[in-house]
């Protein structure tokens, strides 16, 4: 299986993010258990070129993120941190240099990234692990998960934007109540403040994970991308401006061969063959 031998290469190459797929799903895998997965600049580069590979392969439909060992992530690595070393090198100008072209990346290329992307959340996502969480579309979390925006702990603020990302799941007066605390709330809390869509057994994540991503990426490829992008485009814009916005998508997905599939199907009562055009 040419996956496998992908995913056999990444552990003997060492990589920080492990990729695999099977069908029309993709999965990423963080890979520094041994740092409960937290950020390295090489980690960044690993997650950005595998975005930016999926983003062009047009037989992934769906990206399922999750961390290796305990964790989903711990954020920030805290004993670079502490050493002023990597990212976190440098005086105020070179800091924000680095946030900007480090970890940063990682917001900017999830923003625009077309595709559905689910975060199967195994563990604690502390910190920038978070907010990482955040910015995937639909999340899913063990019952083992823990939660927590805990940068004031260590005298910081989100740097990645995560204020940002909690505050459009949760609202503004409960995103400030728990940047503000650094209060760490279980998946059950989580579930009921929005932050995650759905808790699950332990064991159940990764299959729960890929049951909604293939009931996801059975659906037509370039509808799904033109609802997301119509959803998050959509927040910002008045009434008039979204339904105008909503126009222009429709134009162009009612104009597509997967349209025509989607309605013969239906009408000829059997499954529909979406291709992506």
């Amino acid at each position: 299986d040419l996956t496998l031998c992908y995913l056999f290469v990444g552990i003997l190459m060492n990589k920080q993010v492990l990729l695999s797929s099977q069908g029309h799903l993709a999965t990423l895998t963080l890979n520094r258990p041994e740092a409960r997965n937290a950020y390295s600049s090489e980690m960044i580069k690993e997650l950005v070129q595998y975005l930016d590979e999926l983003e062009l392969n047009p037989q992934i439909r769906v990206v399922v993120i999750t961390g290796a060992g305990r964790a989903f992530s711990a954020g920030g690595d805290l004993k670079l941190m502490r050493d002023k070393e990597g990212m976190f090198a440098g005086g105020p100008v070179e800091l924000r240099a680095r946030y900007m072209q480090e970890i940063q990346r990682v917001p900017r290329r999830l923003t625009r990234f077309t595709k559905p992307v689910i975060a199967a959340i195994n563990g604690p996502a502390i910190g920038a692990g978070l907010d990482l969480s955040l910015m995937c579309d639909l999340r899913i979390a063990s019952s083992q998960a823990k939660f927590g925006s805990t940068f004031v702990k260590v005298g910081l603020i989100p740097g990645d934007g995560g204020s940002y990302f909690l505050t459009r799941a949760v609202g503004l007066a409960k995103a400030l109540e728990l940047t503000l605390t650094g209060r760490v709330i279980d998946a059950q809390e989580a579930e009921r403040l929005g932050i995650i869509s759905r808790v699950v057994d332990h064991d159940a994540l990764m299959s729960t994970a890929y049951e909604l991503a293939e009931e996801i990426a059975a659906n037509a490829p370039l509808a799904v991308q033109l609802t997301k992008a119509s959803a998050y485009q959509s927040l910002n814009l008045s009434p008039e401006a979204a339904l105008q916005l909503a126009a222009s998508f429709q134009g162009v997905a009612q104009n597509t061969h997967d349209h025509l599939e989607g309605v013969n199907a239906l009408l000829e009562k059997r499954p529909p063959l979406f291709k992506g055009s």
